[in-house]
């Protein structure tokens, strides 16, 4: 019943079923009171939209966390006038009594309840109402369900002490369900008397006792004419249990399989076995014997055995006791035994630990009901995937995405299914991959980062992440994954090699995005966060990754956003920028990030004036000079005193140094540089350098944003001609040219930027008829 992840299109059905959960109150109800959701009184829905409605409901909350449960969900289907019920399947803490209570009224043909511990024996005496319709029901893993809470008698202060006690439900029976079926008691509590509980059953087809131990299943006989499926997981079994099931001649599937690791089991899987069930069992097609330790030796000598091709024939069997099989089985469960590396197997599909398909098998099949056997098969894949090339990647990753989605708790899954998906995602497997699945592995990946803070899922998951393109990507869950980011890096105790990699991805996730992304990001906390990492940095002397890393992102969450700017100077930024050009002066990256932010605080006028101190100004012609990094230092520090320089004379309120003093610094610097360096930087708009163009004021701020121009278009034609062309420099050059202020070696480069566009303009012009 699992919800495989899927790689087609999803159905109309689907969508409209997702747009109306999202949106209960715009779509099929109304708020009561301001608090309790109503259905429109015109609505009337048939089971097929209903049923979808509640399962997709189930899953949203299970596995999308921005989902928000609604307390008054189920009462929507409280009247099977408007809304028919029929096949529900209900999971984990999501559901209540009173949930299922809501639904007393429904005709319910399949109820499927999975690990839902909440659930309580008021919840059996509802199933009664459903006694007459239920033909498949499973109660797996619902621990609590036979137990009701009895208040003990006597005075207050006892019940303050004790409120509630947990009572065992002795007397509920399945009398009354006459058309159940299918019945699932997986993990159920030790004290109830199955064999009472199930008698009243008359004519079972599938019953799953999965991790129940019982010593005596003499009471299976009654069924035997009617048991096409029966499930033992777990359990120790003993001659008498293996005579009782060589009765149920009806038998189609049959499942014995174990966990070889959860505890002590004296019973030993032998020839004879195996035996007695292929000449009893003549319907079987499914047989699931994982775990087992063989008594004896089961298998053909080799020499026997006929070599050629592989075969699923029955008379080839390396298995001796399936010789005798009248048909290849459909599945053969070998998980965790010796048996599944041997060369004929008769089965079609086999689960075991020899090669990719037999591990894929165990996945899909254990996945439901036994994590705890489901990542060692995870573990099994992400080595196939690591060491070899997986063949079946589809495949593999929908059955990962699933078994995380569906054990969102589960610690051994997450760090076993998190590990995979690096692997699985990696840049040799993604031309193979679509758009759809590519954002599920997301999905599930960020699950894991919100539901763990253990250090090995964090990584996992940061590291899987950066096979995305970010932040393309990673757009449709923007919010969420910055938010995620921020959580590990602000984090008091931090794993180095985690904050090396959340760094990078931040720094990543804000380069080249809209400024309202930016602004976004920025209200989160995300220049605090940077500012704190840079300050641990400079506490422990260290310039790393990590330090160049937050500064490059200070870098690109500032870029044309004036609130993060403003942001960075009120959270102390000027102070650790001067700290770590102290600190740091030989580290050439370094310088490069800050000046580049530091251009970013230049570019917005009402912050100018904080920069305007003897000391920064000091600092930044100091850095005209710096080789650092080519000519980037330098011509970003040019940038900033540009910037400047572009307020007036009456805006320089210092001493030293002097306005001249330093605009003479910025000529020989511009003069130095060489028109043809490749540059490290790159501009998405040039608006704040063309606003330096149309002035007087400052004749070397109007050289320096021409040089920018000038290098740009001849190093770059290709990228940045169109941007020039597009944004209207060129009529502005033009102007300028005219302009008495401007230098004459201004104008000379000014001609050069128009020509290089025109003959741009020229070549790439569409000359096809």
């Amino acid at each position: 019943s699992l919800k495989m992840a899927s790689d087609s299109p999803e159905s109309l059905m689907t969508l409209c079923t997702d747009y109306c959960l999202r949106n209960l109150e715009g779509t099929l109800c109304y708020l009561l009171d301001n608090e309790t959701l109503r259905l429109h009184p015109d609505i009337f829905l048939p089971s097929e939209i209903c049923d979808k409605l509640v399962n997709e409901y189930v899953e949203l909350v299970k596995t999308d966390s921005i989902f928000e449960p609604h307390e008054s969900f189920f009462t929507l289907f409280s009247d099977p006038r408007s809304t028919r019920l029929a096949r529900i399947h209900l999971r984990e803490q999501i559901v209540q009594d009173q949930d299922l209570e809501a639904i007393r009224k429904q005709d319910l043909v399949e109820l499927y309840l999975t690990n839902c511990e909440k659930l309580t024996a008021k919840s059996l005496q509802t199933l009664l109402s459903f006694s007459h319709t239920l033909i498949s029901l499973s109660l797996f893993g619902c621990c609590n369900i036979f137990y009701e809470e009895e208040n003990p008698g006597g005075c207050e202060d006892d019940c303050l002490v004790n409120p509630t006690r947990q009572v065992l439900v002795k007397d509920f029976t399945f009398e009354g369900f006459s058309r159940l079926r299918f019945l699932n008691l997986g993990r159920l509590i030790d004290g109830v008397n199955v064999e009472t509980l199930l008698r009243p059953l008359a004519s079972l087809a599938a019953l799953d006792l999965s991790g129940i131990q019982l010593n005596d299943v003499g009471f299976l006989i009654q069924w035997k004419d009617s048991l096409v499926s029966l499930v033992l997981y777990n359990m120790d079994l003993s001659e008498d249990h293996i005579q009782v099931i060589a009765q149920l001649h009806k038998l189609r599937h049959l499942d014995i399989s174990r966990d070889h690791l959860s505890s002590y089991y004296k019973f030993k899987l032998t020839r004879r076995v195996l035996n007695l069930f292929v000449e009893n069992l003549v319907n079987l097609t499914s047989l699931d014997i994982s775990g087992h330790t063989m008594l004896e030796n089961c298998t053909i000598p080799s020499m026997e055995e006929k070599m050629g091709q592989t075969s699923i024939e029955p008379a080839r069997s390396s298995i001796a006791p399936f010789r005798g099989l009248k048909r290849p089985l459909q599945f053969l469960g070998l998980f965790e035994t010796s048996l599944c590396r041997l060369t004929h197997i008769p089965a079609y599909k086999v689960s075991g630990d020899k090669n990719e398909e037999q591990v894929l098998n165990a996945i899909e099949a254990y996945t439901e009901h036994r994590p705890e056997i489901t990542s060692r098969a995870i573990n099994l894949l992400f080595d196939i995937a690591r060491i070899e090339r997986c063949s079946q990647l589809l495949r593999a990753l929908q059955l990962v995405i699933t078994a995380l989605k569906c054990h969102k708790d589960d610690k051994n899954i997450q760090v076993t299914g998190s590990a995979a998906l690096f692997y699985l995602t990696n840049s040799e497997y993604r031309m193979e991959q679509s758009v759809k699945l590519r954002r599920q592995v997301i999905q599930v990946v960020l699950n894991g980062m919100e539901s763990y803070q253990e250090v090995t899922v964090q990584r996992n998951c940061c590291l899987t992440l950066c096979n995305f393109s970010i932040p393309e990507e990673l757009e449709f869950q923007y919010r969420r994954v910055n938010e995620l980011l921020l959580n590990i890096l602000n984090q008091s105790r931090q794993d180095e090699s985690i904050q090396r990699i959340a760094v990078h991805l931040c720094n990543a996730l804000v380069c080249q995005v809209d400024n309202d992304h930016k602004e976004a990001v920025g209200k989160m906390g995300f220049v605090m966060t940077m500012l704190k990492l840079i300050q641990k940095k400079l506490a422990d002397k260290t310039c790393d990754q990590v330090m160049e890393f937050s500064w490059s992102a200070l870098w690109n969450i500032t870029d044309e956003t004036p609130d993060n700017c403003e942001m960075f100077l009120n959270y102390g930024g000027m102070k650790l920028f001067l700290e770590c050009l102290r600190e740091f002066p030989e580290k050439q990256e370094l310088h490069r990030n800050m000046l580049g932010l530091l251009g970013n605080v230049a570019e917005v006028k009402e912050l100018r004036p904080q920069l305007m101190t003897s000391q920064f100004i000091s600092v930044f012609s100091n850095l005209l000079e710096s080789k650092a990094d080519g000519i980037e230092v330098s011509y970003n520090a040019c940038g900033v005193l540009s910037h400047i320089m572009f307020d007036g004379p009456e805006a320089w309120v210092i001493y030293e140094p002097h306005r001249e003093e330093v605009v003479k610094r910025m000529w020989a610097a511009i003069q130095s540089w060489d028109i043809n360096s490749r540059r490290n930087i790159n501009y998405r708009s040039f608006e704040p350098i063309l606003r330096l163009l149309p002035q007087g004021i400052s004749p070397v701020s109007q050289h320096w944003a021409t040089w920018a121009l000038y290098n740009l278009v001849s190093v770059y034609p290709d990228k940045y001609c169109p941007l020039l062309i597009k944004e209207g420099g060129i009529p502005l050059l033009k102007d300028m040219i005219k302009m008495a202020s401007a230098r004459q070696e201004t104008k000379e480069m000014a001609r050069k930027v128009i020509e290089h566009c025109s003959n741009f303009k020229e070549e790439n012009m569409d000359t096809s008829r």
